[in-house]
């Protein structure tokens, strides 16, 4: 008989696999890639420490300014605060398909990007991440912590968009961010969610596209909190549940809501709807439906549909005015 110890008492192939001892085994391949200036479109990038205290740190992406027109130390960008996707429990900033995603994204639209490496459960459970993500919004938003932030960052033009889990917490953190002051007064103008991870009680189910899938993404969000949940009705993971507030209380000027064809398409669709009927106008809330499969603007960038959401986030920015 195996070691008691070795019982697996989570399991999410092909993410991870956790065991009774304790010990977590990350399942995906190691893909992390250095920063760098990538040849090609002139972006640099680089790491930067938030908070030492938790290791919070963030890779920052500057365009090349001189190319964007105005001398150096004269052009001002939209901040751009980008969390990865990846469960809550795998993902990094520097993950090969996160950090060339944001690479695209500052060369594309032409902002300042801030991909926040939040703690990941279930050594951090949530709202671990929650917590990182508010406080790296904050940094960036004090605009005085670093120095491309000080020349280059446009206070006035903050956004932050979420990728799949990553969409959660960026909900979540925006939900704070219309209770509690950013620094010297500064203010989202807008949230945008690529695919992201909501889901929603028994009552405003659907249909289920995936039931193994369904599953486990149920299965997920309790691990990730370590037991420390409602369930489906925490309004952390379902914003349109009973319990939740009003999406009317997000603290951002305008919303974009993408979605893929995946297990997640139904319950992002709930969200979007949620937003109208909580008296958000049409034109400050907008719903993208690709049709493609979740993970599409990371694995095929230049696909054509891949291309339109990056044009998309891009218009969605404001551009360089």
């Amino acid at each position: 008989m195996g070691d008691p110890v070795d019982e697996i008492t989570f399991e999410f192939v092909p993410l991870i696999r956790h065991y009774k001892s304790g010990r977590v085994e990350r399942l995906l391949p190691e893909s992390r890639v250095p920063p760098s200036v990538d040849a090609a479109t002139g972006v640099a990038s680089r790491d930067v420490t938030i908070d030492r205290a938790t290791g919070l740190w963030a890779r920052l992406y500057l365009p090349d300014v001189e190319g964007c027109g105005g001398g150096a130390g004269k052009l001002l960008l939209p901040i751009v605060l980008y969390l990865h996707g990846g469960g809550l429990v795998v993902g990094s900033a520097a993950d090969a398909l996160e950090h060339w995603f944001a690479n695209r994204l500052c060369a594309r639209a032409r902002v300042l990007v801030v991909s926040v490496d939040y703690r990941l459960a279930p050594e951090h459970p949530v709202p671990a991440c929650y917590d990182d993500a508010w406080s790296a919004l904050r940094w960036a938003a004090a605009g005085n912590a670093d120095p491309w932030l000080r020349d280059h960052g446009d206070r006035e033009r903050v956004f932050v968009v979420g990728y799949s889990t990553g969409g959660n917490v960026a909900h979540n953190v925006i939900l704070r961010a219309g209770a509690e002051e950013l620094p010297g007064g500064a203010r989202v103008k807008g949230m945008a969610l690529l695919h992201p991870y909501f889901m929603a009680g028994k009552k405003a189910d659907g249909e289920v596209k995936n039931a193994w899938m369904r599953a486990k993404l149920e299965q997920m969000w309790a691990f990730a909190c370590g037991g420390r949940t409602t369930g489906l009705d925490d309004p952390r993971i379902n914003p349109v549940a009973d319990s939740a507030p009003s999406l009317r209380q997000l603290g951002c000027d305008r919303v974009l809501v993408c979605l893929a064809d995946d297990e997640l398409e139904l319950r992002g669709r709930a969200y979007y709807d949620g937003l109208l009927e909580s008296g958000w106008a049409e034109d400050a809330a907008d719903l993208l439906v690709s049709g493609e499969d979740h993970e599409y603007v990371h694995r095929e960038p230049d696909s054509a549909k891949a291309v339109v959401l990056m044009d998309r986030l891009g218009a969605f920015f404001g551009g360089n005015k």
